[in-house]
């Protein structure tokens, strides 16, 4: 029997990497939807802090899964802009939370490692206390709040440092490294490089899958901005000289997580284990330089 879905967001990095990891599914129909303008590949505009408009396309479409890929992911203009941040952020998962419970549908929600505070030195699991420090982490904390109220068939996935068809930071490197000889990269972070792709793929599981709550789903391993930029230069063929410095050198307006690795515990307990970071990347990469 044919399943629907609903992608919102479709027309960023995860939305675009799902439709290309589901495309090959004759069982399910995708349905995009985005704010801006409608194109073939995304014909349906919705702005999801609007509840009226949700729980509108959603009682129509009648989606057995919604997927929202939504989300106001510009780190540091959240610290400027917080009233947008929250609405899309947490009242817009409120929204498709409350739309999904209406109709018994299974809500998949992405959030981010930047709920917690990053001040500890082993992975954090699902069940390890949130503590977010910037306005990004705390409304996308205040999100999965929503989503774990109003709606009992969901999935919350914490990704990290994603990558995939968008502007990312595997692109702003390679475009800096057209442009001078010296990148100053910052050596004290760590993460999880992920992309998209090996999220959508992981995401693709948990639609098979009757598991429920929250999710880690990164790309194994863990490394530095500096060693991420490294890498991408070393597989890119690029001789240029990467300079390390510090969190405190790079004066960012919202403070990040120093130490942000996820342990995908629940994953793996059930049978799903993602890729290394460096084997996607390593995929990724051989993608886009074909195209570059």
């Amino acid at each position: 029997m044919e399943r629907r879905i609903v992608i919102t967001g479709a027309n960023g990095q995860l939305g675009r990497a799902l439709n290309q990891v589901l495309k090959e599914r004759t069982d399910l129909t995708v349905v995009n939807t985005d704010t801006g303008e409608p194109t073939a590949y995304c014909p349906i505009i919705l702005d999801i802090t609007n509840s009226v408009a949700v729980m509108n396309l959603v009682q129509e479409i009648k989606p057995e899964i919604i997927i929202n890929c939504a989300a106001h992911t510009a780190v540091d203009l959240c610290e400027s802009d917080q009233d947008r941040a929250y609405r899309i952020n947490a009242i817009g998962p409120k929204n498709l939370a409350a739309a999904a419970s209406a109709l018994d549908a299974k809500l998949i929600h992405i959030s981010t490692d930047y709920v917690f505070d990053g001040e500890g030195d082993t992975p954090y699991t699902e069940e390890s206390i949130t503590n977010p420090q910037s306005v990004y982490g705390s409304t996308k904390l205040a999100g999965e709040e929503f989503v774990k109220d109003l709606c009992e068939k969901y999935c919350i996935l914490r990704t990290a440092w994603l990558y995939g068809d968008g502007k990312n930071f595997v692109k702003t490197m390679l475009a800096l490294a057209e442009k001078q000889n010296d990148i100053k990269v910052v050596s004290d972070q760590y993460g999880s490089p992920t992309s998209a792709l090996e999220l959508a793929r992981a995401i693709t599981f948990l639609i098979d899958n009757d598991g429920f709550g929250v999710y880690h789903a990164t790309c194994e391993g863990k490394t530095t901005w500096y060693e991420f930029a490294m890498e991408i230069f070393r597989l890119a063929g690029i001789n240029v000289t990467v300079t390390p410095i510090t969190t405190d050198e790079y004066k960012a307006p919202a403070k990040r997580p120093k130490y942000s690795v996820l342990e995908n515990e629940k994953l793996k307990a059930a049978g799903y284990h993602m890729k290394s970071w460096q084997e996607a990347l390593q995929e990724y990469m051989e993608q886009i330089l074909i195209r570059r």
